[in-house]
């Protein structure tokens, strides 16, 4: 049997619909110009006169301006959302669809859960890809954004989680069985982006309206369109699986480079699935900053690549699928400042039962913790960054700059430091795990299980060089 984390195996058999799981199977009519009487040429004219010539020129040249700036901004528009695919959620208690097309419509109010699901499926994807069939998520994480835009959490969950899977819809009619315990990217294939969506709703207890399934092509483009992503390397990288290999220092990871520095598991810190999170979380942090710097936000074509890379390679949920509501999402990011942006890897303890011994099960306690928090709209901060990640102590880490931005945007250190916390004080002066209030600027530190960092935290990766 081929590795079941072997992000280049060529080939796996297809899974039929209805799918029995072994445990190590884990993957957007200009008029024409009104005629304007030459000026004479004999003659000596007033000068208010030839103000008034003055003024009507340019008039029109403001309204040819601002039509063909519309007509622009509606082509760009329809060529997006024309592209984009979508599909309909569940309902959490039954399993059918939901019907969540007339909710699409106008900005999001009030707090945001996005689960963002990467899939390593090759369908419509470069042949660079290889052939494998089937979909497996080899991502899943859940961006919540709180309703008064203060603070953001994005919750990355292991792969090889092994949770209880509810029913889940059939795109062809019905439902699939609930199933007792399975690896949680099994859930993708199992039963499409609904199945995943209400697995991680039954785990969290939150309701999750919108989702996001992203494609490897997806990852490559937008990396592109960015001119690359900064990441850190304090330790070389070497995977041969993924086809990655990094010296030390800072890197512009950017296409193919991008998506298997993301991929990669044995090439980062221990080589387990928390390590590939922690890499992950440090690629994160720094498309975060590169995203809301000043050089990315202000330049429109820039923003429109990546709304165009995006659209072609993510299959959205119905209810994210409009304009409004996918600019309300971006809209909220953008308010939040990168120090209360915090990236969090969901708890596990490993199993020893049967087929899954060895796998991570959910640590509950702790989750709770965290859940608890993104429920009450709180700030978290995360006590320690991941095993495959590094504080930056060289200063190579560049800080962009954003117009507007608060101190906590500076690029140091902020929620990923529990010192810093003001909510829930305990004894040496850092709040105590789970004692954040809903008063203005708690924030609820986590468990130690429980690692991270917050966008703001010029981190860098930690490669296999040292094993």
């Amino acid at each position: 049997m081929t590795d079941p984390f072997d992000p280049t195996a060529g080939s796996r058999d297809a899974v039929p619909r209805r799918r029995t799981f072994s445990a190590r199977t884990t993957r957007a009519e200009v008029r024409r110009p009104t005629r304007i009487r030459p000026v004479a040429r004999h003659g000596r004219q007033h000068a208010t006169r030839r103000w008034l010539v003055v003024m009507r020129w340019l008039g029109l040249a403001a309204a040819i301006l601002g039509v063909s700036a519309v007509t622009v901004a509606a082509y760009a528009t329809w060529s997006i959302s024309s592209r984009i695919q979508t599909v309909e959620l569940a309902d959490a208690s039954t399993g059918a669809d939901a019907g969540t097309a007339a909710d699409a419509d106008g900005p999001i109010r009030g707090s945001v859960n996005l689960l963002l699901v990467g899939s390593d499926t090759r369908e419509g994807q470069s042949p660079d890809f290889g052939d494998t069939q089937g979909s497996l998520g080899d991502a899943t994480m859940l961006v919540h954004i709180s309703a008064d835009r203060t603070n953001a959490t994005v919750v990355s969950f292991p792969r090889d989680l092994v949770v209880p899977v509810p029913a889940c819809p059939s795109s062809s009619g019905g439902t699939f069985d609930p199933l007792d315990a399975q690896p949680l990217n099994m859930t993708l294939s199992y039963g499409g982006l609904p199945c995943t969506v209400l697995t991680v709703e039954q785990l969290t207890g939150l309701d999750i309206p919108y989702a996001a399934e992203v494609r490897f092509d997806g990852v490559v483009e937008m990396s592109n369109a960015l001119g690359g992503v900064p990441v850190c390397v304090a330790q070389p990288i070497d995977d041969d699986l993924t086809g990655i290999h990094l010296d030390a220092g800072l890197h512009e990871l950017q296409g193919m480079d991008a998506l298997q520095f993301l991929r990669t598991r044995s090439g980062v810190g221990d080589g387990s699935e928390a390590g590939r999170i922690s890499s992950q979380q440090v690629f994160l942090a720094s498309l975060m900053r590169t995203i809301k710097s000043d050089a990315a936000l202000g330049d429109v074509g820039t923003m429109y690549a990546l709304a165009s890379a995006a659209s072609q390679n993510m299959v959205l949920s119905t209810s994210l699928a409009s304009p409004e509501r996918l600019a309300s999402v971006g809209t909220a990011l953008r308010e939040v400042d990168l120090g209360s942006v915090v990236f969090a890897g969901y708890p596990g303890v490993p199993s020893d039962e049967g087929d899954f011994a060895g796998m991570p099960r959910p640590d509950y306690a702790d989750a709770a913790v965290l859940i608890g928090a993104i429920g009450a709209d709180q700030r978290v901060a995360v006590p320690a960054v991941g095993v495959a990640a590094a504080p930056d102590t060289s200063g190579v880490v560049p800080t962009p700059t954003s117009s507007g931005s608060s101190a906590s945007d500076s690029g140091e250190p902020d929620s990923g430091d529990p010192s810093t916390a003001t909510g829930g004080s305990a004894p040496g002066g850092s709040a105590a795990p789970g004692s954040g209030s809903a008063a203005a600027g708690a924030v609820t530190v986590l468990p130690p299980t429980i690692t991270g960092q917050s966008a703001a935290a010029p981190t860098c990766t930690v490669g296999n060089a040292g094993r």
